[in-house]
Parts: structure tokens; C-alpha cells; sequence
């Protein structure tokens, strides 16, 4: 039996806890909330797990082999740290880290320690990201020309993070992902609507030395809820809405192609209009999948997609991207 002890219930660890216990030959034997009433919650639905609000009750025990954190990320570092000196490997909620220094640091521990890190990217492991990675290995589209993604709604604001730190970790770890090149530099701009220190609404560019760019639009004040992301490659485009129940991914055989040049002015261009189709995305839960896969990396020692040093890509980016806000949407270099 692997038994895991997991920090934190509030609105994503009763999903961690659920999948966890429903994966073969695990076992949940403890779990840690310094929120009583979050413990009074998990009780009624787990009476013989024991619950404590000291995290050291459970990263120190013996007779646990993982921790799953799922806290706010200022606590990450502290938590993740003790986890793994006490030998335990980590699942630790997005984003990684609050700085790059203790991502790296972290990354060295487990190292030395020979234990496994997993950040929870969950998007990693649905259907249609599954789905749109296949595509773009098998070179279905293309070479990339852009990467254009959309995740605005009205709310939840955060306490003790801007909106790139709370929405952004998800689709910078969607396109770290699928494109297997990695951007040399970030600008971001943004803006705080309230008297809370902390930007509600912000644009994003990663740039790529090959002629490719992303760009995203994060916000918590749009009337509407919008997941949509955009690829255009040299030889199809891609659309997809995550809130589309069917036909979440589609494909469309449309491009531009350059005839002929003469001169600066005069240039020719052919537009191509094909057919437009819709693959087959599994629907089985992300989470579910996830943590399958995290008690398999440890068990069979392999490295997961989702790793430590993925989590410092991410949180470097980040870092970046605050570092651009402040400066007005500076080139920030990676």
C-alpha cells in the first residue's frame, strides 16, 4: 500500500483527496488544515482519516511515502521542503513556487534525496490537450506561426495574487507543453481597477527566436467565461474552446500562401480554404489521470512531464512577467 498525506482543503483539495483515493494501492492517511471547519468537512466524508493542523505531523511521519500540497502558493516552499527532508515525494498545486530561487532549490533536495516532484498541471492531462500535442508532433499543422489563448471571466479574485499568478500558471504550462521550443523573453502589461495592489486584467507576449509568438489575455472582469485557445501553423489552423462540451478541438485546412514578390509593394498571396474537422478528445478526468501517474512515475522511476523543472519554466515566466508589469511592459529576457 502507498500511503500519501495531503495539506490543505479548501476549493481544489477535496478533488486531490477524491482522485487520490480512487487510484490502486493508494491510501489517504492523513490530511492537515489549519481551518477547522475544512477538517469538519473532510470528516463527514472520511471518518477514519486522521486530520491534524500542524503540516509536521504529516511531512515528518514515517508512515507516509507522499505529500500532496495543496495550499496557497506562498506556502509551497516551506511545506514542499520539510516534505522532501523527511524523504517524501511531492504533488504540489500550481504555481510551483513564489520565486525562482526556491523552485531551484527544491529541484536540488529531491534530487539528492532520489524523490520525485510533480507540479499539478492539470491541463497537461485532459483530452484535448492530450489531443493538440498529438497534432502537433506528428507535424499536422505545421510550423507554428502563433499561439493566441483566452481565459477571462468575472471573478474569483484572489487575496494574495494578481491575476498572472492565478490564471496564467495554467496556460503557460498548456503551451511549455505543446511547443517544444521554449520563449527567449516576456513582456507583459496590466492593470489594477480597485485599491488592492494587485492587477485584475493583463496581456502577455512570450517570444520565440523563430519567428513565433504567443500572446494571452488573462482577466477576472469579463461579463462572459472564455477558455478558447488559437494555433495557426503552416499548414492548418487550430481552435479550441474548452467550454464546448462537443467539438471542443477543431481543425481548419486554411493558410496563406506567398506566390510572388516583386519588389517591396507588390506582393501576391494565395489563400487556402479546405475542409474543417473535429478529432475525438477522451473525456475522462484530468485529475484522475494525473495521479494515476504520479504513484506510477514514483513506482517505476520515471520522469514526469510535469516535473520539477517544468514547474521552474513556468515560474520563471512568471517571475518575468511580473518583472515586465512593473516596467511597463519591458522585454524581459529568459
Amino acid at each position: 500500500m502507498f500511503n500519501i498525506g495531503v495539506i490543505g482543503y479548501g476549493y481544489w483539495g477535496p478533488n486531490v483527496v477524491r482522485n487520490f483515493s480512487c487510484v490502486e494501492g493508494v491510501k489517504i492517511v492523513s490530511l492537515c488544515d489549519r481551518d477547522r471547519r475544512a477538517l469538519q468537512r473532510f470528516k463527514k466524508v472520511y471518518p477514519h482519516v486522521e486530520t491534524f493542523t500542524d503540516h509536521r505531523d504529516i511531512t515528518t511521519s514515517r508512515d507516509i511515502d507522499a505529500v500532496a500540497i495543496v495550499t496557497p502558493v506562498s506556502t509551497h516552499f516551506e511545506l514542499a521542503r520539510s516534505a522532501l527532508e523527511n524523504g517524501k515525494h511531492i504533488f504540489v498545486e500550481k504555481p510551483f513556487t513564489v520565486k525562482v530561487s526556491e523552485a531551484e532549490s527544491l529541484i536540488e533536495l529531491a534530487g539528492k534525496k532520489k524523490l520525485k516532484i510533480m507540479v499539478d498541471h492539470t491541463f497537461l492531462f485532459t483530452g484535448a490537450v492530450r489531443k493538440i500535442k498529438e497534432l502537433v508532433g506528428n507535424n499536422i499543422l505545421g510550423r507554428l506561426y502563433y499561439y493566441d489563448s483566452m481565459r477571462v471571466n468575472l471573478g474569483l479574485f484572489q487575496h494574495d495574487v494578481n491575476v498572472i499568478w492565478d490564471l496564467l500558471p495554467h496556460d503557460l504550462s498548456i503551451m511549455d507543453y505543446l511547443i517544444q521550443d521554449k520563449p527567449s523573453a516576456i513582456s507583459a502589461t496590466g492593470v489594477k481597477h480597485f485599491d488592492r495592489g494587485l492587477e485584475d486584467t493583463a496581456y502577455i507576449i512570450a517570444h520565440f527566436n523563430d519567428n513565433l509568438i504567443a500572446h494571452f489575455n488573462i482577466n477576472w472582469l469579463s461579463p462572459v467565461k472564455v477558455r478558447t485557445v488559437l494555433i495557426g501553423g503552416e499548414k492548418k489552423m487550430l481552435a479550441w474552446n474548452d467550454l464546448e462540451t462537443d467539438e471542443k478541438i477543431k481543425i481548419y485546412d486554411k493558410g496563406v500562401k506567398v506566390k510572388s514578390k516583386e519588389g517591396v509593394y507588390k506582393l501576391l498571396v494565395e489563400y487556402r480554404t479546405g475542409d474543417m474537422w473535429s478529432p475525438r478528445v477522451d473525456h475522462t478526468e484530468a485529475l484522475a489521470l494525473e495521479t494515476r501517474y504520479f504513484i506510477d512515475c514514483i513506482l517505476h522511476k520515471k520522469t514526469p512531464i510535469n516535473d520539477g523543472f517544468a514547474g521552474l519554466r513556468i515560474v520563471k515566466m512568471l517571475e518575468a512577467a511580473d518583472k515586465s508589469l512593473k516596467n511597463k511592459g519591458a522585454l524581459v529576457r529568459l
